[in-house]
């Protein structure tokens, strides 16, 4: 019998199982750029190419997106690293497994309406400072800037904006005098004339003179159970995550904007572009921890909530290196 003939006779192989993840997104609206590779991994199929098929979950903040982790609705969540920082008492805790940005994404910016004559940010002493929400990084990115300048962050009032059109009607009518937020807030505002940036943390040196020192942006996050149970899941998204950041290295601008759903351009394809540029560089190459990175958020975080501190976390089981290490093998990054 002809060996096609005979092949033809035997049982099939069955297919390989997709390994299926479900993975809650925290804040995408409020944050353009920071999960980008998570949104071309997915787009380019970078995750499939690695046999996971993923369930997304989208939620307001990342606090809502932890949640989610901690209480098992959720296998894994994409969130900024200082959520593995402020963990509460008696919940599980996550770590990081592999990095999408080395830097917070963040700007403080006053009103050129309510401050027009803005010399220094002495001049934000009884103001009112919008923030994302309260105990967010971008409260401590304001805190850390007054700090800078002298000024105890008890001397202004700090208020919780929200995201997108709830952050920007809070400035345009007065109801904040400076915020501190992400883009496509801020780079709208800033397009459009309405406020002056004192100062910026999405570029990377404007992260480091802000933080003193490297500061880990968005990541991937998931249980130590998760990740010793479940690490080929876990290694197959660090490869599509990898795989992502590798491609943006060496992308062109028309690709990137080709490649991220409309809905994710910020309504103006030039302002996202422009946005885009600035942030670019705050991509990280490998999805690698920087180095001294857990400490540096550590120290914004503490500027907040000084009980942070206080309970002396171990910096080193907030994060592992191990998954991205092997992907950064594997796509040379």
């Amino acid at each position: 019998m002809p060996a096609m003939a005979m092949a033809a006779l035997l049982p099939a192989r069955p297919a390989r199982a997709a390994m299926r993840v479900t993975l809650a997104v925290g804040s995408r609206a409020a944050y353009a750029f920071r999960h980008l590779p998570l949104t071309v991994a997915a787009k380019l199929d970078f995750f499939r190419a690695e046999g996971v098929d993923i369930t997304w979950l989208e939620f307001a903040s990342d606090a809502l997106a932890l949640q989610a982790v901690q209480d098992g609705v959720a296998d894994v969540g994409a969130m900024g690293y200082e959520a593995t920082l402020r963990l509460r008492e008696g919940r599980p805790a996550v770590r990081s497994l592999v990095l999408q940005g080395r830097s917070p994404q963040l700007a403080l910016a006053v009103s050129a309406r309510a401050l027009p004559h803005y010399r220094s940010m002495e001049d934000l002493r009884r103001r009112r400072i919008g923030v994302f929400e309260f105990g967010s990084l971008s409260h401590a990115m304001a805190s850390m800037a007054l700090a800078q300048a002298g000024l105890n962050p008890d001397e202004v009032d700090f208020v919780a904006v929200g995201e997108g059109a709830r952050a920007l009607s809070a400035l345009r009518s007065g109801q904040v005098h400076a915020l501190s937020h992400a883009d496509p807030v801020m780079a709208r505002l800033e397009q459009k004339g309405e406020v002056r940036v004192v100062n910026d943390a999405r570029s990377l040196a404007g992260a480091q003179a802000l933080f003193g020192g490297q500061m880990p942006g968005g990541c991937l996050v998931a249980t130590p159970q998760f990740l010793q149970k479940r690490a080929n899941e876990a290694q197959a998204l660090a490869h599509g995550v990898v795989h992502a950041l590798k491609w943006l290295q060496t992308a062109a601008p028309a690709d990137i904007v080709r490649t991220v759903p409309p809905e994710q351009l910020m309504g103006d394809r030039g302002l996202y572009l422009s946005a885009l540029a600035r942030v670019r560089e705050a991509m990280s190459p490998d999805g690698l921890m920087p180095d001294g990175g857990p400490e540096t958020a550590l120290r914004a975080l503490s500027a907040l909530d000084p009980a942070i501190a206080a309970r002396r976390p171990d910096l080193s089981r907030t994060y592992t290196q191990e998954f991205a290490r092997k992907a950064k093998l594997k796509f040379s990054a």
